[in-house]
């Protein structure tokens, strides 16, 4: 009998794919923006400020980071070496327009005719989900909704009613 071995690319590449890898970007910390995203203890954030300390002679710069997680709206601060990696999440916003709300669960279709149920009205910001339900009005009105995704997280981050 042969025994299938996996070559060691192969097992690597499982690993990598257990990690969440794709969902994450490797940066050295001096490269990020403001208004840009960072992983802070494990949660996807949005730089609001950078500062930058030097350090004595051999030391190197150290970013300060002031962020708010995308999710949460919690401020969270992180303090790394410019020269260190960091992990920036990869985040992307879809727009989908709601067919129906049933209690939370929302019932969302997008251009293509695709339909997404596995997602309940936002408990953040904390109006944002009766807004979205007036908006909606049992369906008398066209509502958007702009779904935002990152580390495996997705969430209703805006919506827009269709005014006509």
């Amino acid at each position: 009998t042969q025994h299938a071995t996996m070559s060691d690319s192969e097992q690597y590449a499982m690993e990598n794919t257990d990690a969440g890898a794709s969902e994450t970007i490797p940066m050295e910390a001096g490269q990020i923006k403001k208004g840009g995203f960072m992983m802070i203890k494990g949660k996807p954030c949005k730089v609001l400020s950078i500062s930058v300390s030097k350090t004595g002679k051999h030391g190197h710069a150290k970013c300060n980071f002031l962020a708010v997680d995308i999710f949460t709206g919690k401020k969270l601060e992180d303090m790394v070496p410019s020269t260190h990696g960091t992990t920036v999440p990869v985040v992307s916003r879809t727009e989908w327009e709601i067919i129906d709300i049933d209690n939370d669960e929302l019932t969302l279709m997008d251009e293509a005719g695709n339909q997404k149920t596995d997602l309940n009205l936002p408990d953040f910001p904390e109006k944002m989900g009766e807004e979205i339900s007036e908006a909606w009005n049992g369906g008398e009105n066209s509502v958007m909704v702009t779904v935002q995704k990152a580390v495996g997280i997705e969430q209703v981050v805006a919506y827009k009613k269709d005014s006509s």
